[in-house]
């Protein structure tokens, strides 16, 4: 019996290495032009370029050094890194699933004493002492890929997981690209407001010293003085369109709002960051490779796939091996007479163990599992629909600034 039984375990994990339920994921089909409607200008090539440090095209050393430390500061960014921490201990949970899932160390003793008034006592022996040490497990095969499917989903995850990390770091450089460039604009135009200002405020005074002279009417005067109050009124909606961009540069920074004087003031006659004659655009494919959210949103309904792989493997048996092996003894007082039997437990005499296959059907549920796979399938035909406007939205995005 023995033989035929070792030879039934090794045929079942032999045969549970074979079989995995469930559709093996490949990328759906996603709409995607062979070109670009604006390369026509001459400012937009259709050559690839790199695209990893964009910003550096503006060859403003205060920008790079903004993007440098968001990078290290930003918290959104430590949130999102912080969630491939935890993807990755999913992973780990998952794969340990493919190896015995339940092992124990348990060991105890006992004193047992039982009524002689009770029936079927007589001559028994009542009262003895028990001590036990065992170490038991289980490991459900892994006859349908259940446990495999889960790891490829939980792989999936944990990549989608670096995906958001990466398009959280293109909003992150964007974001201050785009705080940096409002704020220098805004700079730039409260210094012009206030050259203007100055001069309108000697064109008052020429005008004023006319109107006295009777060389001028006093609508020269009115329309001077008009003119100046416009001009002032401008310099307040600046002042605070630049203290909000310096704000949002300090938020993200990840540091209260502060003037950044240390930062900005380092090069204040840099201006307003020039952006290059020509643009590489590349070609539509290109967005399937560069961007992390058409990517991020291809793993995650890799990972929904394989997870209707874990939910049909509860269609079918499940063949699990159990055992235990331990020790255990007893002290009887009418063996023992009072003496403890306790170091009698490490005798091979004391060694008990058992071990074997077994299955389980889950065959009367109403319904519940076939509407789970349902369910999951569900949610697998909705993330290839996001997969597939996501790459629609990434080519609106790169469209409109074109146009722009």
């Amino acid at each position: 019996m023995r033989p035929l039984l070792m030879l039934l375990m090794c045929a079942a994990l032999l045969l549970s290495g074979c079989i995995k339920v469930g559709p093996d994921f490949t990328t759906p089909p996603a709409p995607v032009a062979e070109s670009w409607m604006g390369p026509d200008d001459q400012q937009l090539t259709a050559s690839s370029d790199a695209h990893e440090e964009w910003w550096t095209v503006f060859n403003d050393p205060v920008l790079n050094q903004l993007i440098e430390e968001a990078s290290r500061q930003n918290l959104s960014l430590q949130i999102a890194g912080l969630r491939i921490l935890e993807a990755r201990a999913q992973l780990g949970i998952a794969t340990g699933n493919l190896y015995p899932q339940q092992q124990q160390l348990a060991g105890g003793a006992a004193a047992v004493g039982g009524s002689r008034n009770a029936a079927n006592t007589a001559g028994a022996d009542l009262h003895f002492k028990d001590f036990s040490s065992s170490m038991d497990a289980a490991w459900e095969l892994d006859f349908w890929g259940k446990f495999r499917r889960g790891v490829e989903a939980a792989d999936a995850q944990y990549l989608a997981t670096i995906a958001d990390y990466e398009d959280v770091m293109v909003t992150l450089t964007a974001d201050v690209a785009r705080a940096y460039i409002i704020l220098r604009t805004n700079e730039e135009r409260i210094r012009l407001a206030e050259e203007s200002v100055a001069i309108q405020e000697r064109s008052l005074e020429i005008a004023t010293n006319r109107f006295d002279g009777g060389l001028v009417t006093e609508l020269d005067v009115t329309q001077a003085r008009s003119l100046l109050a416009n001009t002032q009124s401008t310099i307040p909606r600046f002042l605070i369109n630049y203290q909000q961009a310096r704000n949002a540069l300090s938020i993200l920074l990840g540091q209260p709002p502060s003037d950044l004087a240390d930062i900005l003031n380092s090069a204040s006659k840099l201006g307003i960051p020039e952006a290059p004659a020509e643009v590489a655009v590349g070609v539509p494919a290109d967005l399937l490779r560069r961007r992390p959210d058409i990517r991020r949103a291809e793993y995650q309904a890799a990972a929904q796939s394989a997870l209707i792989g874990v939910a049909k493997a509860d269609l079918l048996p499940h063949f699990t091996l159990v055992g235990s092996i331990g020790l255990q003894t007893s002290e009887s007082s009418l063996t023992r007479n009072g003496n403890s039997s306790f170091s009698d437990l490490f005798d091979s005499d004391s060694m008990t163990y058992f071990a074997g296959p077994s299955l389980t059907w889950d065959l009367f549920n109403y319904g519940r599992i076939k509407n789970q796979v349902r369910v999951q399938d569900a949610r697998l035909q909705q993330l290839v629909v996001n997969y597939q406007n996501t790459v629609l939205r990434a080519a609106q995005e790169t469209e409109d600034p074109m146009v722009g």
